[in-house]
């Protein structure tokens, strides 16, 4: 859900530390029966095409991914794709406790959506061994909802290594600000194993968002409710 402002910036960032001596450059690529963000299908519960690209020096990072989208035409605009540009921080306190600050813009360009589906967060997040406590705040309106500003959302998962998988649960409340109706509380299970950088995923996803009069908050154009639970499979590459 994700440039050239945030890009210069990185880009003046590291040119400025020129002693940083450790630095990496990954991509990741793959194929979802689904895309879902914050528990709410982005593709009209059809499958996606996902990709990105991280690279960090010595705890700072900036980044890029993209996806295919149906949810901007659907309301009314006019965008196939969302790009996300994000940078930040991310460091230890000691072996148990991580911090990570940063900011991430979703993109979806020529939208045509009023207010803009464009959406700019500022999030800081705490691990401490497997747990990790996130929180996003924006600085616009969110996705396009009317006077959204300083909208939140928070986030709690864990990562658990059960055998030869990772068990991965998460539960998250996203409070859409002067628009109670869309606010609500999504949680997902996913089950993954690692095939030397090769990942398959299986995810057991859904929300509690509201019906109203009668029709639940997210929805398609075909009336199917986008919040609704189901199982999301993934194959993801990652070199």
């Amino acid at each position: 859900m994700k440039k050239t402002l945030l890009g210069a910036a990185a880009a003046v960032a590291l040119t400025a530390l020129p002693t940083l001596s450790h630095a990496d450059l990954a991509f990741n690529a793959g194929v979802f029966t689904d895309y879902r963000f914050r528990g709410i299908s982005q593709t009209r519960l059809k499958p996606a095409v996902q990709g990105g690209a991280d690279y960090d020096i010595n705890g700072f990072y900036v980044g890029a991914w993209a996806s295919n989208i149906k949810w901007i035409k659907d309301a009314g605009g006019n965008a196939n794709v969302e790009i996300d540009i994000y940078g930040g921080y991310k460091g230890k306190v000691n072996e148990d406790l991580g911090y990570d600050v940063g900011v991430l813009t979703y993109q979806y360009p020529s939208n045509r959506l009023n207010p803009s589906a464009n959406t700019t967060e500022v999030y800081g997040a705490v691990s401490f061994g497997p747990a990790t406590l996130k929180y996003s705040h924006s600085v616009t309106d969110l996705f396009g909802f009317v006077d959204s500003k300083n909208s939140g959302y928070l986030d709690l998962s864990a990562g658990f290594e059960v055998g030869p998988v990772t068990l991965t649960p998460h539960v998250g409340y996203q409070k859409v600000r002067h628009n109670g109706n869309a606010s609500y509380t999504d949680f997902a299970l996913t089950v993954s194993k690692d095939f030397d950088g090769i990942v398959l995923s299986a995810s057991l996803v859904g929300t509690d968002t509201k019906r109203v009069n009668g029709v639940p908050a997210y929805v398609s154009p075909a009336g199917k409710n986008l919040g609704k639970g189901g199982l999301v499979l993934g194959l993801k590459t990652n070199f």
